[in-house]
């Protein structure tokens, strides 16, 4: 399983895990990890497994900065999102990931969603983190990885 990835994007980088809805990818030395969404929609308890195994290596290992490429969905689940952000983001920050960077669908619409719901969340968990985050939205890996 622990193959290196041999693509121009992610050549520093070796397979953690993969299963039907996600891929990982770490890099120690970068102490950066990605993961990469293989489905337009991922049933939550599936989401939550993947994010757990996700949180188990970012506990063992001594990384900073997260990757989310979300381009392959096509369906926006509202829970999922307020779980990730809420509990996910918090938890991970404790063990020194404060950078995010996040790629999205290239659909006008799944980024209002997002908008949307980043502020009812925002608005219903006044005493989140954002603040304490390096959030920011890219266009491809390559540039996620250089921000």
């Amino acid at each position: 399983m622990n193959d290196t990835l041999h693509t121009s994007e992610t050549q520093d980088f070796e397979l953690a895990f993969e299963q039907k809805y996600v891929r990982v990818l770490i890099s120690p030395e970068l102490k950066i990890v990605i993961c990469e969404l293989l489905a337009d929609y991922i049933p939550i308890e599936d989401f939550k497994d993947a994010f757990h195994q996700i949180g188990e290596i970012v506990k063992a290992g001594n990384y900073e900065k997260f990757i989310f490429d979300k381009r392959s969905l096509r369906a926006f689940h509202q829970p999922t999102m307020e779980w990730y952000f809420i509990y996910w983001k918090k938890e991970m920050l404790e063990y020194g990931v404060k950078t995010h960077r996040k790629i999205l669908p290239d659909e006008k619409w799944f980024e209002k969603m997002v908008q949307i719901a980043k502020a009812q969340i925002l608005q219903n968990y006044p005493d989140n983190i954002i603040d304490q985050l390096d959030i920011k939205y890219c266009d491809t890996i390559e540039e996620a990885i250089a921000k």
